[in-house]
């Protein structure tokens, strides 16, 4: 398939999710020997912190200072693109979703990063900015980064025909085991841009638990924080820790803490990508708690949920080698079900599915439906009927490859 992609960022992982999601997302599918166009508007925040300056090759990454001096050579790439997407918080996305309806492109998306954060804002005013006046009735297909109830309002709010989760993923040549280093040592830390309706839920599960335990480092690693965050003489930070050094942050701590945003808590199905990340990379791993967490780890074996700075301390509490062996079957479980290529893996099926009930064919290259092989594995088969989770045995993309 040749790829169209309208987004907020790949280049820059300062301050936001997005970019390291694309970038695993963008490198299976060049694995997957598809192309990729990503389109994004280069403003002076991310210009000033890029560090991703092209793709791999079969990639293209197009900076532009305005919309309308890219449209034309955009529209001439969708009209020759197999999938065209549309995101949230794209600074051009009006302009690109209504560029991306009137091409020829063969199947024309929206992939909503944020849906929670867009139906709230939906409740809270008539319009938001990157969402096309009319709703989204006119996709061929609607991609939410959350599952769960979040698909039916989806479709019941914005006029979804078809809407599906695209969970997160994670490029495990990229975050995986590595020596740990002396500075990023900790008992527990969190990795994490700051954001209001976390502070409640980061006081309780991390600042409490290391005001209980003075003796013990605790390490945040993140942009964004205020000079008012309530800091503890045992409480490290690291400001803004890039993508490259994700690995060595979560090998070197003893256990990382997970800490999801209210809005996304509140619909469920909403696995942070920083999980996938701290999983792949031997982490153990402890998170607060959201309805579908169970579809992603399995509680006590794969991951520790805690409610409360006493269940924190407890499980700190744990001896190394019961840490560890939770480490190890994370790690296992994300390196079969949650990586680039299995997200990849669904994507294609997403795609053939859409175009043999459409009776759409590839535009650019004419290929006939794509086939991937079957594996065992767990979690990428076909979408659960009341969540759209994908589960059983289905293809993921290609064989899976353990690492070490």
């Amino acid at each position: 398939m040749h790829v169209v992609i309208f987004g907020l960022t790949i280049s820059s992982s300062w301050g936001n999710g997005h970019a390291t999601l694309w970038r695993s997302l963008v490198k299976a599918l060049l694995e997957r020997r598809h192309t990729v166009s990503f389109y994004e508007r280069d403003v002076s925040y991310y210009a000033d912190t890029r560090d991703l300056m092209e793709l791999p090759p079969g990639g293209r990454l197009i900076l532009y200072r305005h919309f309308e001096d890219i449209a034309p050579a955009a529209r001439r790439d969708l009209d020759h693109a197999d999938l065209a997407l549309s995101t949230s918080f794209c600074p051009d996305g009006r302009a690109a979703a209504q560029l991306m309806l009137e091409s020829r492109a063969s199947i024309k998306s929206f992939y909503d990063l944020d849906t929670p954060v867009t139906l709230n804002a939906l409740s809270a005013k008539s319009t938001v900015e990157y969402l096309p006046p009319q709703g989204l009735g006119d996709f061929d297909l609607v991609l939410s980064y959350t599952g769960g109830r979040a698909l039916n309002e989806l479709r019941t709010r914005l006029g979804a025909r078809l809407a599906l989760p695209l969970y997160g993923s994670v490029d495990p040549d990229h975050h995986r085991p590595v020596p740990p280093q002396q500075e990023l040592r900790a008992n527990l830390s969190y990795l994490g841009t700051y954001a209001a309706d976390r502070q409640q839920a980061l006081k309780t599960l991390f600042l409490d638990p290391a005001s209980v335990l003075p003796q013990e480092r605790f390490l945040i690693g993140g942009a964004q924080y205020p000079e008012t965050f309530p800091w503890l003489p045992n409480v490290f930070f690291v400001r803004h820790v890039p993508p490259a050094t994700h690995p060595a942050f979560f090998s070197s701590c003893r256990a990382t803490l997970n800490v999801t945003r209210g809005v996304m808590a509140a619909y469920g199905f909403c696995p942070s990508g920083r999980l996938f990340e701290a999983a792949a990379c031997g982490a153990p791993l402890l998170t607060d708690t959201w309805e579908g967490l169970e579809s992603f780890f399995v509680p006590g074996k794969e991951i520790l949920p805690v409610e409360s700075a006493e269940q924190v301390v407890q499980t700190l509490s744990l001896s190394d080698q019961e840490l560890q062996q939770i480490a190890l079957a994370a790690r296992a479980r994300t390196l079969q079900d949650h990586t680039g290529l299995c997200r990849v893996g669904e994507l294609e099926r997403i795609c053939n599915s859409v175009r043999s009930k459409s009776h759409l064919t590839p535009t650019a290259s004419k290929r006939s439906v794509l086939h991937v092989g079957h594996h065992s594995g767990r979690g990428c088969g076909q979408p659960h009927p009341a969540t759209g989770l994908f589960q059983g045995a289905a293809p993921c993309g290609q064989p899976h490859r353990r690492r070490s």
